[in-house]
C-alpha cells in the first residue's frame, strides 16, 4: 500500500505540489509564530527578574500585605544566617539584601513622594542587567550619601547628575529623619510607573535613614529562571512560614501573567486560522485530484480491490504528504529561525515600558511537536470525506470516467 501510494504521488506531481505546499506553508507558520511568542514570554520575563524583583524575594511574615505603608515594622533583624543558608543551595547564584521605605524627595521648594530602595551595589548591579544608566553612573559599594533617580521622576523633577536631593522618611519610632545625597546617575528600568517614583540609595545610608540595622527582602538571583518554582519550594521547606513569606517573581507583579494569559489565547486563535488555512487547501487539493481519480480508482474496483482498500490508498497517500511535508516545514522553519534570530527582530516597548528589544525566533521542542501534529492531522482530516464519497461511486459510473 504505500510503495503504490508513493508510486502515485510521484506520479502526480502538481496535485502532490499543490497539497504538500498547504501544509508546508502551515507548519512553517506555525514554528516561526510559536517562536516568537516564547522568545516574548522569555524577554519579558528576564526584563522582570532582572530589572527589579529577582528570582525569589525573601520577607518578614506580613510584608507582603502591609510592608507597603510601613516597611520599617517588618524587618529581618539578623539575615546573614539566612543569606549563608540559602547560598548553599546550588542552584543560588546570588544572595542580595534590601531595605524598602516611601518618603518624600526634595530639591529646592520642590517636593515629590517617591519609593526607594537601600541596596547593595555591586550584587545589584549583577543582577540588573535590565536596568539601564541613562545619565552618570551606578551606585557602587564605596559609595555614601549618593542616590541614583528614575528617569521619569528625574525628568518630571528637573534634577540631573551633580544636583543635591533631601530624602524625608518616616523612621519605626515615629520621627522623621533626613539625608542629603548627590545624585549620581538616572537609570531605566522595565517599567515606566517603577521609573517615574523610584530612587536607590546604598543599603547602609537606607538603614541609617530609617534608624534601623535589619532589612526588609533578600534577593535570591539563580543561575537559571527555570529553576524558580523548584527552588521556592525548597526554600518553603526549609524556613519557618511563621517567620518568613516566600515570593516568586511571578507574585511580585501581575503583569506577566495577564500578558502571558493575553498573547496565549491569540496565539490560539493563530494556531485555529492556521489549522483552518491548512485544511481547506488540502481539502481543496485533494478533491480535486480525487475526482480526477474516479477512473482509475474505479478500474482498481473492477480488478477486485475493495471500497476500503480504495480509501485506504486515499489516506495513505495523505498521510505521506502530511509527514513529509511536516517534516519539511519543520526543518525549513528551525532554519528560518536561526537566520531570523542571527539577524533579531528591532521590537517596540511594550505596555507600561518605554524600552524596547532585539526579538529572536525560539527553536521550542514543545512547539515543533505541536506545529508537527497540526500539520498531519490536518492533512489526513482533509482526506477523509473526499476518500470516503469517491468509494461509494458504483463501479460503472467510475468507468465511465476513463471514456
Amino acid at each position: 500500500m504505500i510503495k503504490l501510494a508513493l508510486r502515485n504521488l510521484l506520479g502526480h506531481k502538481l496535485r502532490t505540489g499543490m497539497t504538500f505546499g498547504a501544509v508546508l506553508f502551515g507548519v512553517i507558520s506555525l514554528v516561526l509564530s510559536g517562536g516568537f511568542i516564547e522568545d516574548m514570554f522569555i524577554q519579558l520575563r528576564e526584563a522582570v527578574i532582572h530589572s527589579q524583583f529577582g528570582h525569589i524575594q525573601i520577607n518578614a511574615q506580613g510584608f507582603f500585605e502591609k510592608g507597603a505603608r510601613a516597611p520599617d515594622r517588618f524587618m529581618i533583624d539578623d539575615p546573614e544566617p539566612l543569606r549563608r543558608q540559602i547560598a548553599r543551595l546550588p542552584q543560588v547564584a546570588d544572595v542580595m539584601a534590601r531595605v524598602s521605605f516611601s518618603g518624600l524627595l526634595s530639591a529646592g521648594r520642590t517636593d515629590r513622594s517617591i519609593i526607594g530602595e537601600g541596596i547593595e551595589p555591586n550584587r545589584e548591579s549583577k543582577l540588573g542587567t535590565f536596568i539601564r544608566i541613562e545619565s552618570g553612573r551606578a551606585l557602587n559599594d564605596q559609595d555614601q550619601y549618593k542616590i541614583i533617580v528614575g528617569k521619569g521622576l528625574a525628568d518630571a523633577f528637573k534634577v540631573g547628575v551633580g544636583d543635591r536631593v533631601i530624602v524625608l522618611v518616616s523612621t519605626s519610632g515615629g520621627a522623621l529623619n533626613t539625608l542629603e545625597f548627590e545624585v549620581v546617575g538616572t537609570f531605566r528600568s522595565f517599567s515606566r510607573d517603577y521609573d517615574g517614583r523610584a530612587v536607590r540609595i546604598p543599603l547602609a545610608d537606607a538603614q541609617e535613614l530609617l534608624n534601623a540595622r535589619g532589612i526588609n527582602t533578600l534577593v535570591v538571583s539563580l543561575k537559571d529562571s527555570l529553576d524558580t518554582v523548584r527552588v521556592a519550594g525548597l526554600l518553603a521547606r526549609q524556613l519557618d512560614a511563621e517567620k518568613f513569606e516566600i515570593k516568586k517573581w511571578n507574585e511580585l507583579t501581575d503583569f506577566y501573567d495577564k500578558t502571558v494569559t493575553l498573547y496565549d489565547r491569540q496565539f490560539g486563535v493563530l494556531r485555529l486560522i492556521v489549522l483552518i488555512m491548512v485544511l481547506l487547501g488540502v481539502a481543496n487539493s485533494v478533491n480535486m485530484s480525487a475526482f480526477e481519480r474516479v477512473g482509475e480508482f474505479g478500474t482498481m474496483m473492477a480488478l477486485g480491490n475493495r471500497r476500503i482498500d480504495v480509501f485506504r490508498l486515499v489516506i495513505t497517500e495523505n498521510v505521506l504528504i502530511g509527514v513529509i511535508g511536516s517534516s519539511t516545514g519543520l526543518l525549513i522553519g528551525v532554519v528560518l529561525a536561526w537566520v531570523i534570530s542571527a539577524i533579531g527582530i528591532p521590537m517596540p516597548p511594550p505596555p507600561s515600558s518605554e524600552v524596547g528589544y532585539m526579538a529572536q525566533i525560539q527553536v521550542v521542542p514543545k512547539e515543533l511537536a505541536l506545529a508537527f501534529t497540526i500539520g498531519l492531522v490536518a492533512t489526513v482530516s482533509a482526506s477523509i470525506f473526499p476518500a470516503r464519497r469517491v468509494t461509494r461511486i458504483p463501479v460503472v459510473d467510475a468507468l465511465r470516467q476513463n471514456v
